[in-house]
């Protein structure tokens, strides 16, 4: 026997010695507790061996043989001993553990049952709600979850894992002010914690507070420097504010810590392309590439700055990584081959669906007279305010609003946004008819010219901002005031504006020379009628823009520094639409410029040579 060898038995025969006295399952169970908190796990299972001799259904006995097979990870062993306990008494701290070992196995609907059973035995114990909470987070059933966590709160308002799992669910649901109060809690029970502060930032992010969120990301980061996630945030914020250098500077720091992290890599490329150092960002998603060929946001990112600076053949291609980007429960589900121009569809049944914005559903929409021309039954399903617009176009069975679902009976399906790959779309090959959308109803245009009244001056309708929620709102939408450079022209202006944010509505009632119809606006069917009734339509990049063009009305775009894709660069037409002009920010990125030339142009439109 070596040394350690006998030292081990010397202790054991020291505690068999001290436990001959205790003759009691219970002392034994209470010197084996002893023992496991003092990490003496052979102690303890020999008390426990002893007391169950004395008293075989000890309950508290068999719960710590249970406690100490979880901690020696015999997951097996632990659920068959606290089942054993359970079944002498249905304590709450056994079903607890019970739950806990059974959610180690993956046996989690069992688990959730056990807790939610313990939290029935004892009510006002907000850990056993949030242990819930947390089974149901793992099963996918966030709603469920949250208020498991929100009523965790409710009988212990100080509990910060509660909080901080609530505001990580609430932000995951979208419904970030609830997000924030949680992170707020966390961060008054526990201050300078540096995950809660990047959690806010992240809330504080998707509330578009980007300045408070950058206070508290530079917090993490001093709280934890040497955490690479907390300078890649700073960056992320950094470039929502416009500030794309300062960014740069963070993706670099954050790439020091980890120089091969795919998400940061093209976090910075976007700042690169602001600024249009476009061989440098396409050699950071290059190297994004080379360590995942099979990243999706690298494809996405990489197709999209090849479109943009006019390689359609790869970008059209690499936009198909989109769905590879959808968490599964957003993924469309459609069992049909989908089609991309590849077979004959001839005699086949094929469903276009959009699957982008209303904007990409109006610009791709040229493509679906093509599909009926190779022969195929179109059934065409957009959404539900596009539906009286598009159920006209050439070539369509069939037109459906996505609120009824998809029909039963097709051969084939291809997302709208598909289409230009499926025809194989060069810069060069764009099908671009100066009016592909079918004209409005001559009685509904009938309807907007008596609203409108007696055509005295050119009219020109106007729309100033776009989708709030979208990535890039920030630098596409501009407030109803800045439009004033433009407004002292003798033209009648019409707003074609939809969902007016609280300021904008404000200065559109402080703007009475601009005629405000859009209470009518049922769909874009009313809306393409009343364009139809204008002689100009001036808008930012959004949805009224594809749709005034696609009528082959006179339409002027106002675009940021650095546009979407499909407008290109350095150009003041468009490939897409004849009767477009665009109007560009210059690298000051200001719009006050950019207005002052629409008015020029504008100007010489209504009195040519008057161009001051």
């Amino acid at each position: 026997m070596n040394r350690r060898e006998r030292r081990a038995a010397a202790r054991k025969s020291e505690n068999v010695s001290s436990n001959r006295g205790v003759t009691t399952a219970a002392a034994l169970c209470e010197a084996g507790l002893r023992h496991l908190r003092a990490e003496q796990y052979l102690d303890a299972q020999l008390c426990c061996q002893q007391a169950l001799a004395a008293d075989p259904d000890h309950a508290d006995t068999l719960h710590l043989m249970g406690l100490l097979s979880f901690q020696a990870e015999h997951h097996d062993l632990a659920v068959e001993w606290f089942s054993r306990a359970i079944r002498q008494d249905a304590k709450p701290q056994y079903l607890l553990s019970l739950g806990a070992a059974l959610q180690n196995q993956g046996r989690l609907e069992e688990s959730l049952q056990t807790y939610e059973k313990a939290a029935q035995l004892k009510p006002d114990a907000a850990v056993l709600r949030r242990f819930v909470g947390d089974v149901l987070v793992k099963l996918n059933r966030r709603e469920q979850a949250v208020v498991s966590f929100q009523r965790a709160l409710e009988l212990d308002p100080r509990d910060r894992d509660a909080a901080f799992s609530g505001g990580t669910l609430y932000f995951q649901l979208g419904r970030l002010d609830e997000a924030l109060i949680c992170f707020n809690l966390c961060e008054r029970l526990q201050p300078d914690n540096a995950a809660t502060l990047r959690k806010r930032a992240l809330v504080l992010c998707g509330l578009k507070r980007f300045e408070e969120a950058l206070v508290d990301s530079e917090r993490s980061h001093a709280l934890e420097p040497s955490n690479a996630e907390a300078g890649n945030q700073t960056g992320t914020i950094l470039k929502s504010l416009g500030r794309n250098d300062e960014a740069l500077v963070w993706f670099d720091r954050s790439l020091k810590l980890r120089p091969e992290h795919i998400e940061t890599l093209n976090n910075k490329a976007m700042p690169l392309i602001e600024l249009h150092r476009f061989d440098e960002a396409f050699a950071v998603l290059d190297q994004a590439k080379a360590i995942d060929p099979a990243h999706a946001a690298t494809a996405w990112n990489l197709a999209l700055l090849q479109m943009l600076t006019g390689n359609f053949e790869a970008g059209w291609a690499g936009r198909e990584a989109r769905w590879k980007m959808l968490p599964p429960e957003e993924a469309p589900r459609i069992a049909r081959p989908i089609w991309l121009g590849r077979d004959s569809i001839k005699g086949k049944t094929i469903l276009l669906h959009s699957d982008e914005g209303l904007g990409d559903a109006i610009q791709f929409s040229r493509y679906v007279p093509m599909v009926a021309e190779r022969g195929a039954r179109v059934i065409l399903a957009v959404e539900d305010t596009l539906q009286p617009l598009l159920s006209r176009l050439t070539g369509v069975s069939q037109c459906l609003p996505k609120s009824a679902g998809a029909p039963e009976a097709f051969d084939l399906h291809c997302p709208l946004s598909s289409l230009p790959l499926a025809f194989r779309t060069r810069l060069d090959s764009i099908p671009a008819e100066k009016s592909y959308l079918p004209p409005p109803a001559a009685e509904t245009i009938s309807s907007w010219e008596s609203r409108l009244g007696p055509r005295k001056r050119p009219r020109v309708g106007l729309v100033w901002s776009g989708n709030p929620k979208h990535d890039n709102d920030r630098n596409r939408s501009i407030p109803l005031r800045a439009l004033g450079r433009i407004l002292d022209v003798d033209a009648t202006f019409v707003s074609l504006q939809k969902d007016l944010r609280p300021d904008d509505r404000a200065a559109l009632v402080a703007r009475p020379e601009i005629v405000d119809l859009s209470a009518h606006f049922a769909d874009f069917a009313e809306t393409a009628a009343l364009v139809s009734c204008l002689d100009l339509v001036i808008t930012v990049d959004t949805s009224v823009a594809h749709l005034a063009a696609a009528l082959g009305c006179p339409t002027w775009i106002l675009l940021p520094y650095t546009p979407d894709y499909r407008w290109l660069l350095d150009r003041d037409d468009s490939p897409w639409y004849p009767t477009v002009r665009l109007f560009r920010q210059t690298a000051s990125r200001e719009y006050e410029s950019v207005l002052d030339s629409v008015r020029t142009e504008l100007l010489a439109m209504i009195s040519p040579g008057k161009r001051t």
